[in-house]
């Protein structure tokens, strides 16, 4: 839940604090209290290992510097300080006429695993007046490491495990397929066979933000209905496409994308025949070494 109290939201907060509200500000009247500005935060770390800030707010301004300090909470802590990562500051200052500060922390990328999901909780050391019962005195952050994107790490050999193979495909437990790179199409590949041979299925890496590390797919035919049913159903194509608040995302380190998608028939007229199936779908990239070993067992 957000904390941070600017504002409106604060009359939405604790409206029992306020004492007046114009058509332009809100005015907080209530006692100084200090809080960090959330209670979880997710911080990415890359291999720059540039700084993240965690933000501590208070209630009211002061016309002196605040200082406190800040502890770690080891026994809610997964991560190690001075291993994981460093707080280049125990205090932090909240200067004079302001109402925020920030605690300073830096990662070790190299100390992190490519699936460690690591966490630490840290504690305002504050005086008990200046305590909020109702939001606390701590939070808790959490890393995951983020290696470099490289797109030709997402070519070669890969094995597919989906859901539709249960339900559709009873004698299948994994494809083993290849991709490679989409020319002039940006951060794209195309993955070949991903249910049935002969159908490519193309894949946009969105590097807009990190700590969103997205895939896109537009809609395409990625089988048919006779390879599906052994009979045609109203156009005879399956189609497939990428469902709207279901995850579709890849991951850097383990080399992998995760997605959801729907497949549908349509009718030749254009409109829906009905909806197949909407499976999850996991695509990990492998070496040849390994892909030699799957096609030794029949894959």
């Amino acid at each position: 839940m957000k904390k941070l109290l600017t504002g409106c939201m604060v009359a939405m907060a604790a409206l029992a604090c306020l004492t007046g509200c114009d058509q332009n500000r809100v005015v907080y009247n209530g006692a100084n209290y200090l809080m960090f500005s959330d209670t979880l935060y997710h911080y990415t770390v890359q291999e720059s290992n540039e700084k993240f800030e965690v933000p501590v707010s208070a209630t009211k301004r002061a016309q002196y510097d605040r200082t406190f300090a800040v502890e770690v909470i080891d026994k809610e802590s997964n991560a190690v300080e001075g291993k994981h990562y460093k707080i280049l500051s125990n205090t932090v200052t909240i200067k004079a006429g302001e109402m925020a500060a920030n605690v300073e922390i830096e990662s070790i990328y190299e100390n992190i695993g490519t699936s460690d999901s690591l966490g630490f909780a840290l504690r305002l050391v504050i005086p008990e007046p200046e305590q909020w019962d109702m939001y606390g005195t701590t939070t808790k952050v959490v890393m995951q490491k983020y290696c470099p994107f490289d797109i030709n790490n997402y070519t070669g050999y890969c094995k597919v495990t989906s859901t539709y193979f249960a339900n559709f495909m009873p004698n299948t437990d994994l494809r083993l397929i290849t991709s490679d790179v989409v020319e002039g199409e940006e951060n794209t590949i195309a993955l070949h066979g991903l249910f049935y041979e002969g159908y490519d299925t193309k894949i946009k890496f969105n590097l807009d933000d990190i700590q969103e590390p997205i895939i896109e797919m537009d809609e395409h035919v990625c089988g048919s209905t006779g390879e599906a049913f052994s009979t045609i159903y109203g156009n005879g194509k399956l189609m497939m496409t990428q469902p709207s608040g279901y995850p579709a995302y890849y991951n850097t380190c383990e080399k992998f994308i995760f997605m959801y998608v729907t497949i549908r028939v349509d009718n030749k007229d254009g409109s829906l025949f009905g909806v197949v199936d909407n499976p999850a779908n996991i695509v990990e990239w492998i070496s040849e070494a390994e892909a030699e070993k799957l096609q030794e067992q029949g894959y």
